[in-house]
């Protein structure tokens, strides 16, 4: 089934339960123990699968995925770890939507290409479980609000998946900005530059390069993650940067977006690698990319900050996540790993090593749980963004990064398409919270348990 028609049939579901009551489950599990399923276990969603089997508390009853290997590997795996066999769905696209009406399952970890997210999360959550849906979590404006409008329907939570919230640097200047080193914000860097050529191309067979297919040649990410370069412009994958930044400034929290102006550069980066890789003959060199190569946004603030994110994901270069915090009272630079705190400088103007300060402000959630994160992929932070979800359910409370955060920050990537089309104009940013922003409390990080 082609996901327009799906989102017809589940628009008129959606209708029909809009009136009913947040459904809940009729056999709970019990405190200490949490019962996953997964929809994706792809490569990304193996990943969660892998963390999920590291934790005693957590049971693995149903997994859901249409590719055959991805199926035949992830059950080898849960085997290979002595858990028992969880009940596969695999009949096809809509297959989740008999999976999330079990009644052993307590939350849903989605791993699928973006555009199907929102139907697979709006679906878990109307089946009265916790959702946990990887970045970015939507891909329409209309997405953003169907996230809110279902969890305000139902009462049913969802989380996204946002990792680098968990960066222990990013945590640690979280931990300094609370305290007050860096006096009153005013000003943010962030956006995710990194080199995806060899994942949105690759020759069919492994994820990572080797030749210039995608779509129904490529593999992997490569079969479905290159086409919104094809058809898109703007910030199109804007969380990873956003989600800290995000948490230092409270937005949805005592703070929030007000509009956006994004610009984006010439297309060319893409096009120069399938012709150097692939020749200057091969079909897709004849390919029109949107995607310009680099795409800034910058987002004002209720409260008088700015938030600048590039996106670059064609062009040739390190990683980095560009991550900036200025205040009033100094600045810290991810790029370099620099610092300048104006009241224990030992020079003025000069730059400071960054390490020892973060050393001594690591955040509490690390200095309590790094031991168990040495598990973990990207650097441990996996381990805690699973862990803020398992918690929550075990607690039955908000997730930590909650449907709010999922769309506001989601929303930038529709909305800095709109300002480009429209000559890098202002374009508002809506408050997803209705107003409670101005009364809610931050969650996120308070402490070294959440």
């Amino acid at each position: 089934m082609n996901r327009r028609n799906f989102l017809q049939k589940s628009t008129l579901a959606a209708t029909a339960s809009s009136i009913l009551p947040s459904v809940k489950l009729t056999n709970p599990a019990p405190a200490d123990k949490v019962r996953l399923g997964f929809i994706g276990v792809g490569m990304r969603g193996r990943n969660h699968v892998a963390q999920a089997m590291y934790r005693p508390d957590v049971e693995i009853n149903a997994i859901c995925d249409i590719d055959p290997d991805s199926v035949k590997t992830t059950l080898a795996m849960i085997t290979k770890a002595g858990r028992k066999k969880p009940e596969v769905y695999a009949a096809g696209d809509e297959d989740f939507l008999n999976m999330v009406k079990r009644d052993d399952l307590d939350g849903i970890v989605i791993a699928t290409p973006w555009e199907w997210h929102v139907p697979m999360a709006v679906a878990v959550m109307r089946g009265g479980k916790y959702a946990a849906v990887e970045v970015s979590a939507t891909v329409t404006l209309q997405e953003s609000w169907d996230l809110v409008d279902t969890h305000e329907q139902t009462g049913s939570h969802c989380m996204i998946l946002e990792n680098v919230c968990y960066r222990r640097d990013v945590m640690a200047v979280l931990n300094m900005i609370r305290q007050g080193l860096f006096g009153e914000m005013t000003y943010t860097h962030c956006g995710y530059q990194h080199d995806l050529r060899e994942v949105k191309f690759n020759d069919g067979k492994k994820a990572y390069g080797g030749g210039v297919e995608f779509g129904e040649k490529g593999y992997s990410e490569a079969k479905w993650r290159t086409q919104h370069s094809i058809d898109r412009n703007g910030d199109i994958y804007p969380t990873h940067g956003l989600g800290p930044v995000a948490h230092w400034l409270n937005i949805n929290r005592g703070n929030k977006f007000n509009y956006l102006t994004s610009t984006a550069t010439k297309s060319r980066s893409l096009h120069k690698y399938i012709v150097d890789k692939g020749g200057a003959n091969h079909p897709n060199a004849k390919v029109n990319f949107k995607l310009g190569d680099v795409v800034t946004t910058v987002i004002d603030c209720f409260n008088g900050e700015n938030i600048v994110i590039m996106h670059d994901t064609n062009s040739p270069r390190p990683y980095s996540l560009g991550f900036r915090a200025q205040g009033t009272e100094g600045i810290w630079m991810n790029d370099g790993s620099m610092i300048y705190l104006e009241d224990s400088a030992t020079k003025p103007h000069t730059w400071q090593p960054a390490g020892p300060v973060l050393d001594k402000y690591d955040h509490p959630v690390w200095q309590k749980n790094a031991k168990e994160a040495e598990t973990a992929g990207h650097g441990g932070i996996d381990y805690f963004v699973l862990r803020g979800f398992i918690e929550a359910i075990k607690g039955q409370s908000a997730p930590p990064i909650d449907v709010y955060d999922a769309a506001a920050w989601s929303a930038i990537s529709p909305l800095s398409e709109l300002s480009i089309a429209r000559g890098s104009s202002p374009v508002e940013i809506p408050d997803f919270t209705r107003g409670k922003w101005r009364t809610n409390k931050p969650i996120f990080g308070l402490n070294a348990e959440y």
